[in-house]
């Protein structure tokens, strides 16, 4: 008779305990807590191994690491100030920028095809108003984002220095974890991986987008005498935007079509024609950078958004991309995939 293969509890345990982990995380709204903190794991993690080159001693290399995570943490807190100081003013407000699409689409209803001009509400006043019902059926999650603002930002600040001490810890000191430490640590390690060949690879792609795009509205369209409005707010929300993998693209591209046809339909169809120009070769760019990391098409990853939103609203959209890399990771390490 066949010798049955021993069950390996702890690392059951262990795979148990991280989905519930998880499960808290985005039905708790800890997530911006959970992000910061692998932000900066990943980080000290990248750039200790330069100072260990350069420093000898372990007394000294632990007060390096020390000073770079503190570092690290206070650069990041002043990006997190400064997006907060832009989305305050008029160029980064969302409300002043749907009222500046809505008043463009109004005043370019004579230059729109009849055929869209018939599927467009009536007047500025009726967008306002669809827009409304759109917030309004969102109310739940517009409310909280709204009400738990300053809640998130501390969160952010926690979750870094979480992620800093965490890094500092397991940079500096000899491990000896027993069976389920162990596990556990080997699912933090996996989490702690897609999170960065994600989000750094996605950082780098919404960087080149937002590149191109600026190349596009500050250069091209100025050497055809066309001047946009809100220039640096489009390049703004390319990049932002651009950091959710698929679903951003179509955001970022719908607010600089609207806006093109401020000037004129050619203008706005200059523009689209740009956009799917630039997105056929991002194609390529997801192909090197995130899919080879995961191995995953874009349509996986839509997928994952779609399922994730519909169980934990825009939270869920956040994570997916992150926790379907970590789940793709898991499974591949166990030869299931």
């Amino acid at each position: 008779m066949a010798s049955q293969k021993k069950i390996d509890w702890p690392i059951i345990a262990s795979y148990i305990l991280a989905a519930l982990a998880l499960l808290v995380v985005l039905g708790k709204g800890l997530l911006a807590a959970l992000f910061s903190g692998l932000l900066v794991y990943s980080l000290v993690h990248m750039l200790a191994p330069l100072l260990g080159k350069k420093i000898n001693g372990q007394r000294a290399k632990m007060v390096a690491i020390a000073l770079l995570s503190a570092l690290i943490v206070m650069l990041l807190s002043a990006a997190i100030w400064g997006t907060i100081t832009f989305l305050k003013s008029d160029a980064g407000s969302f409300p002043v920028l749907l009222k500046k699409l809505a008043s463009i689409i109004d005043a370019s209803r004579g230059q729109i095809p009849e055929w869209l001009r018939n599927r467009l509400p009536a007047s500025a006043e009726a967008l306002g108003e669809m827009i409304i019902a759109w917030l309004n059926a969102h109310a739940v999650e517009a409310k909280t984002i709204g009400q738990k603002a300053g809640r998130t930002i501390a969160h952010l600040l926690i979750g870094m220095v979480i992620g800093a001490m965490a890094a500092l810890y397991d940079t500096t000191t000899i491990h000896n974890y027993r069976p389920l430490a162990a596990a556990l640590h080997e699912r933090v390690v996996n989490l702690n991986l897609a999170f960065r060949r994600i989000v750094f690879a996605q950082v780098r792609i919404a960087a080149i987008n937002a590149v191109f795009t600026a190349i596009f509205l500050l250069v091209v369209l100025p050497l055809a005498g066309v001047e946009l409005p809100l220039q640096k707010t489009m390049i703004a929300i390319t990049f932002v935007a651009g950091l959710l993998p698929v679903i951003g693209n179509l955001i970022s591209n719908t607010v600089i079509v609207i806006v093109g046809l401020s000037h004129s339909l050619q203008t706005a169809v200059a523009a689209l024609t740009f956009l799917v120009l630039i997105h056929k070769l991002e194609y390529f760019l997801n192909a090197k950078i995130i899919g080879s990391h995961i191995d995953a098409r874009a349509w996986e990853l839509l997928a994952a958004m779609l399922v994730m939103e519909a169980i934990f609203g825009l939270p869920g959209i956040v994570a997916a991309p992150v926790l379907y890399a970590y789940v793709k990771k898991e499974l591949s390490d166990r030869a299931l995939v």
